[in-house]
């Protein structure tokens, strides 16, 4: 069987390779278990042919190998070339393949092209998207009461927008606090900020509400807590960019009556931010959303130039629209 799995919901993605991989009695790296990514995908082929000496079958998993790549950091004539003999090969032993080998090709994302096209029509092409906060709720409020510990559904609904829709980021967030809280205890909101490694763009949710409402301390302080944290500050001069961006989207939407979702690019489990992006919205003025918009493009250019210390110029920034 022929397997091209991706998608940004990793931990769904990897138990799905455990579940092909516990089909195995016993897996021998180099005799029944092959690993190929981009360095070896030359080898495939003859992985492929080399018999699985001792076993009926052998396991190869491809991941990041490049095969599915438009163009960009491989030569594209030769990765081409590639790809077009790999698809051949699988086309025309698909007995073989089938009967000999579980062959699985992990992918970050993808791209249609002749390998892909034979996978889906001999094999199984599986798309492993980020799940929806109903189902991520579901999912940890499960976890929880596996260990006996309770959460209640506005603390978890706050576990989720600090810490990401990516389910194994989530459960290695949610294991501390339940370590934390024990047996029969309960996780309080109080104790996700003290433990949680939040999102960046959740910090800057708080960095904005206190922007918002005038509090240039609390606002510098929020700023001053990330580069603390060792966030590297062009990281976070692009995600505030984004963010006011976002924000200022929400304007032009509710301006041209425009679906506001659709508008902010969100993915089906991010509809919970509307509201969010909605409610800071109306703490500024469309022309001061866009001159803040403006003003950190030009602090980046700035920066370039070596004109300016990004620190001091985002700082500079925050206090001016909290005044």
């Amino acid at each position: 069987m022929v397997y091209l799995l991706y998608g940004e919901e990793t931990y769904l993605l990897e138990n799905y390779i455990k579940k092909i991989k516990k089909t195995f009695d016993e897996l021998k790296v180099g005799i029944n278990y092959i690993k190929i990514d981009s360095n070896n995908v030359n080898e495939l082929i003859s992985d492929i042919d080399t018999p699985a000496f001792g076993y009926d079958k052998k396991l190869i998993i491809a991941r990041d190998t490049n095969l599915f790549k438009k163009d960009g950091r491989k030569k594209v004539q030769q990765n081409q070339e590639l790809v077009d003999k790999i698809s051949n090969y699988i086309e025309k032993n698909t007995d073989i393949v089938e009967e000999c080998v579980d062959l699985i090709f992990v992918e970050q994302e993808v791209n249609k092209n002749s390998l892909y096209n034979i996978i889906e029509k001999i094999g199984e092409v599986k798309n492993f998207e980020e799940l929806k906060l109903p189902q991520l709720a579901t999912n940890i409020k499960a976890i929880c009461n596996g260990y006996k510990v309770n959460i209640d559904d506005s603390t978890l609904k706050y576990f989720i927008e600090c810490c990401g829709t990516n389910m194994q980021e989530l459960i290695n967030e949610i294991r501390k606090l339940i370590e934390y809280a024990g047996e029969n205890g309960t996780i309080k909101k109080q104790d996700i900020d003290l433990l949680c490694i939040r999102k960046i763009d959740s910090v800057i949710f708080d960095l904005t509400d206190n922007l918002g409402k005038k509090n240039t301390k609390e606002a510098l302080k929020v700023l001053n807590d990330l580069v603390y944290s060792k966030e590297p500050i062009q990281k976070i001069l692009v995600t505030l960019y984004n963010h006011f961006k976002k924000l200022y989207i929400v304007k032009l939407s509710e301006r041209y009556n425009k679906n506001l979702a659709e508008s902010l690019g969100l993915k089906p489990n991010q509809m919970f931010l509307t509201s969010k992006y909605r409610m800071q919205a109306n703490y500024f003025k469309e022309e001061e959303l866009k001159n803040i918009v403006k003003e950190l493009i030009n602090l980046d250019s700035n920066y370039k130039m070596g004109k300016i210390d990004l620190n001091v110029g985002i700082e500079s920034i925050l206090c001016r629209y909290c005044s």
